[in-house]
């Protein structure tokens, strides 16, 4: 077998491992899924009414404000998603799991592989969830097929470059407690974006801020690509902003897990 061969059966095993986990603690994937949905469900029934009235749409009501509201809501479920792969790893690097993984004959490479396919899995099946009840409380896209294969490209994209974030960061705790706190600001900034409302409501110092930070272009992109409204430069930011934290994670990550394993 070439090196490619077993990097790539290493790699498998470790998915696996990894996804026993998920079977055997379900409440990660409980909460992965149950946060987003019930701030789509508090935005919606509790607030949709009067924040879909100051957004000036067609029926300037609820129904609006879904529209609005959703591409927020499935960028939160990513984000949401990076406490618990920070959680996985963080968990690996204090038990001492890893030390045993020395002594054995396997791609070091798989180690982290398998906690980011297993991620992506875990997080994309949360989205589907999550845009599933979505339709179910009235949210209505008019995506066409190249509509969806759009968003479902950008939002792989994302999910991978947020993943490859969350592990860097439970590399870099020196706890699961810190691991698990670590990412919490991730999930912060959909609110701090467009979110959950329009930028240009907000004060001048927060909106500059909003404009401006990574999370702001993708929900702005997946709104237009699911809404089919005009999304200027949003794509290639959203895409930018993508590959610039996908690839310093991947670096960062790399180097944090050599330096762990030699010691």
């Amino acid at each position: 077998m070439t090196t490619m061969s077993y990097a790539v059966r290493d790699s498998r095993t470790m998915l696996r491992r990894n996804v026993r986990r998920m079977v055997r603690y379900p409440s990660l994937t409980l909460m992965l899924v149950g946060m987003p949905v019930v701030f789509l469900l508090l935005f919606v029934y509790v607030f949709g009414g009067t924040l879909g009235a100051g957004l000036g749409g067609p029926t300037g009501g609820r129904a609006d404000y879904i529209a609005y509201v959703v591409p927020g809501i499935i960028v939160m479920t990513v984000a949401a998603a990076a406490q618990g792969t920070a959680i996985s790893v963080a968990m690996d690097m204090t038990e001492g799991i890893i030390a045993r993984f020395r002594t054995m004959a396997i791609s070091k490479a798989s180690v982290l592989t398998g906690h980011v396919v297993a991620s992506m899995i875990q997080t994309l099946f949360a989205m589907v969830v999550v845009i599933a009840i979505a339709l179910l409380v009235g949210f209505r896209p008019t995506a066409g097929l190249l509509g969806w294969l759009g968003v479902a490209g950008l939002l792989v994209l994302f999910t991978l470059a947020l993943t490859w974030l969350s592990v860097t960061l439970g590399l870099g705790a020196k706890s699961v407690e810190t691991a698990s706190n670590t990412p919490m600001f991730l999930v912060l900034l959909p609110f701090l974006g467009s979110g959950f409302v329009p930028t240009d409501s907000m004060p001048v110092v927060l909106r500059w801020f909003a404009e401006y930070q990574p999370f702001t272009p993708v929900i702005e992109t997946l709104r237009g690509l699911l809404m089919g409204t005009a999304i200027g430069d949003s794509a290639v930011l959203a895409i930018g902003w993508c590959v610039v934290i996908g690839l310093f994670s991947y670096l960062r990550a790399r180097r944090l897990f050599n330096r762990e394993r030699d010691r």
